[in-house]
């Protein structure tokens, strides 16, 4: 019996996940749990980037904002119901995904700001 279409599909998917773990796991502890049909990235219980269609985006706020724009980085987006829905979180450029070196202080900042976003959460429940 052939694997369908679906499990190869998943398959690759888990795939990219791995080997982005495996990545950024040079540069700090990451896990990813399934989400939406793709995967969030977690450093110690925070989400700080996701993949969605095997790119990866960075969370994105004030703090970091300024490194995603000065590089172009398209933000994630979907269709929600027809519209577009623009979320807070940006794409890598290639060359930094690339080097290690310059990947720490990208992870550090964007970890800080699902922090704040994280603890801003928290302030809108209370």
């Amino acid at each position: 019996m052939l694997p369908s279409a679906d499990a190869d599909a998943k398959a690759a998917k888990q795939q990219v996940r791995a080997a982005v773990v495996q990545h950024l796991n040079h540069v700090a502890p990451v896990t990813a749990r399934a989400m939406f049909g793709g995967y969030g990235l977690y450093i110690e219980d925070v989400m700080f980037a996701l993949i969605a269609e095997e790119t990866v985006y960075f969370k994105v706020d004030d703090g970091n904002r300024d490194d995603f724009e000065a590089w172009h980085m398209p933000p994630f987006t979907y269709d929600g119901k027809g519209q577009p829905i623009t979320m807070s979180y940006s794409e890598i450029p290639p060359s930094i995904w690339e080097d290690l070196a310059a990947l720490v202080p990208w992870v550090e900042r964007a970890h800080a700001a699902g922090k704040r976003s994280k603890q801003g959460q928290r302030r809108s429940r209370s």
